[in-house]
């Protein structure tokens, strides 16, 4: 869900860096093996954007704010996108890191970054939430947090509400605390070389999984922490390590593995644990978006792709209050029928997204520069 600067010595740090003129002709002469190319860069950013928007849609039809005719899609996998965020996030953290493994003082400088990458922009939903919740207590479905819940929601501590729910106070953040469990993680590894760091990350990660299979009434914190979502984080590095030897299958191999991918979400059974229902078919995804090159796009969609991809965590943690908005307001019209539900979920979907670019725009991107020292 979150994004992070893809920088690697004279290659450009951000997406839409990578989209500006001058830059599409000298990446055309073709690039090294295990470097991420401009054409892995946009799928990666495309399947960034379309994870966001799965979530989106997963709160929109899923749930379908009472619009009539939308429910049905309920079935498809939406909330699969979150599987690929964390599949994505560890496979980018391996690439953002790449002149950090073997640093001195590597730790402070990865988390410094991701510090500033994930929290401002948190918080603020949250605060938003508070306000939302102060204003329109009918429209929030959710309990005043105690003085107890708040602070652990807001150092990513997962904490349980009154009625057992482990739940930050703003419910998107609980993909956030296992992306923070990672964080510490790596950060924890980053002394070490690449390879060596990314087996010992697996290897915790593994391990956490294992003590929360086999030991019995562990703290709320531990027992959310040893979920088998770890792995999916453990997924990406590995895909990340394999660009980084080179491998690239052929372009209908990779095709292939994103079709397997798409219908493993959809086929495999419901009782399955999620990292294995979701998890696989994330992997293949990615996989299929990491391990080569592909067609290059026209400069127009790959700025859209681009800019929507940097967005996309924007998108995640503000789209509930561009559906909740534009429900709201599509109540208060009194319109009714399938045409007016198909109308008013277009609305909230690009409410959500102009949102959300407005967001990284001109709140998130200026300020994670500004507090990482990159300004």
């Amino acid at each position: 869900m979150q994004g992070a600067s893809y920088s690697r010595p004279g290659y450009p740090s951000n997406a839409l860096d990578w989209l500006r003129p001058g830059v599409l002709g000298s990446m055309a002469r073709g690039e090294p093996a295990g470097v991420l190319t401009l054409t892995r860069l946009l799928l990666i950013q495309g399947l960034r954007a379309a994870a966001a928007m799965a979530v989106v849609a997963h709160h929109l039809w899923h749930e379908a704010y009472g619009w009539p005719g939308l429910a049905w899609f309920g079935w498809l996998p939406w909330e699969a996108g979150v599987d690929v965020f964390f599949v994505i996030s560890g496979f980018v953290m391996v690439h953002a890191s790449a002149r950090l493994f073997g640093v001195a003082g590597a730790r402070g400088v990865f988390l410094r970054r991701r510090l500033a990458r994930i929290v401002p922009l948190y918080w603020a939903t949250t605060a938003a939430f508070l306000l939302a919740m102060g204003a329109l207590p009918g429209r929030v479905n959710t309990p005043w947090p105690d003085a107890a819940q708040l602070a652990a929601s807001l150092v990513f501590l997962p904490w349980a509400r009154p009625e057992g729910e482990v739940q930050p106070v703003y419910s998107l953040g609980w993909t956030l605390n296992y992306e923070m469990f990672f964080y510490a993680v790596f950060a924890l590894c980053l002394p070490l070389r690449r390879g060596i760091a990314v087996a010992a990350v697996a290897l915790m990660l593994g391990l956490a999984v294992l003590a929360g299979a086999v030991l019995p009434g562990l703290p709320v914190a531990l027992a959310f922490w040893s979920d088998p979502l770890l792995l999916e984080f453990g997924l990406g590095m590995g895909l990340a390590v394999l660009v980084a030897r080179g491998l690239a299958p052929p372009a209908l191999v990779r095709l292939g593995m994103a079709v397997a991918g798409l219908a493993l979400m959809v086929l495999l059974p419901l009782e399955w644990p999620r990292a294995l229902r979701f998890g696989i078919g994330a992997g293949l995804l990615v996989a299929a978006a990491a391990l080569g090159q592909a067609p290059r796009l026209p400069a127009m969609p790959g700025r859209w792709m681009g800019a929507l991809g940097d967005a996309s965590y924007a998108l995640y943690l503000v789209h509930p209050f561009a559906l909740r908005g534009v429900a709201i307001a599509w109540a208060t019209l009194g319109a009714a029928g399938p045409a007016a539900a198909w109308l008013a979920s277009t609305a909230a979907l690009l409410a959500a997204m102009a949102l959300a670019l407005a967001c990284h725009r001109w709140f998130e991107a200026p300020l994670t520069r500004a507090l990482a020292g990159r300004g």
